[in-house]
């Protein structure tokens, strides 16, 4: 990616990840109070860019906002893309739907990381929350029926049976 800004509000990430076809697969970005505080310090926000998943944002940042050092990573993970779509959509997709979590952080003073991922959903979520030695995974609950779990499966089902760490599903 060119260092100049993919568009008009949208910096260049800071991280660039390539799988071994040089497609790329994750990009990530620091706010602007961003700190290096890390592990146990920072809960991992899972954000669509739904109104579920900001009620997530909102109910972590107001914890972190009281914590001395805490912080917020949050993720926004897309299914498969390919190479020349990736180059483009990955970040500007993961920056979109994130835009309304990153204002009412920066307006409650909690530092972000954010990180746009491409895969399956619950496994990258686990996945990074292991890495980053998340406190916890935070997310939205759209709070299908259980029919609709069952014939469309539950990324927030997926990811309580997946991970090590405490979830919270808000509602």
């Amino acid at each position: 990616m060119s260092k100049v800004a993919l568009q008009d509000d949208m910096p260049v990430p800071v991280i660039e990840q390539r799988d071994d076809m040089g497609r790329l697969v994750a990009v990530a970005w620091k706010g602007v109070a961003s700190d290096e505080a890390a592990g146990n310090d920072r809960w991992l926000v899972a954000v669509d860019g739904s109104a579920c998943s900001l009620r997530a944002v909102e109910m972590v940042g107001r914890m972190a906002a009281v914590e001395q050092g805490a912080g917020v990573d949050l993720v926004h993970v897309q299914s498969w893309l390919n190479k020349e779509a990736a180059e483009t959509e990955l970040a500007r997709r993961g920056w979109a739907a994130t835009a309304q979590a990153r204002r009412f952080l920066d307006a409650a003073g909690v530092s972000w990381r954010l990180q746009s991922l491409m895969g399956e959903e619950a496994p990258e979520i686990v996945r990074l929350a292991e890495a980053l030695g998340s406190r916890g995974i935070a997310m939205g609950s759209r709070g299908q029926t259980a029919a609709e779990s069952v014939l469309l499966g539950s990324v927030a089902y997926k990811v309580v049976h997946l991970a090590k760490s405490s979830v919270l599903l808000v509602r």
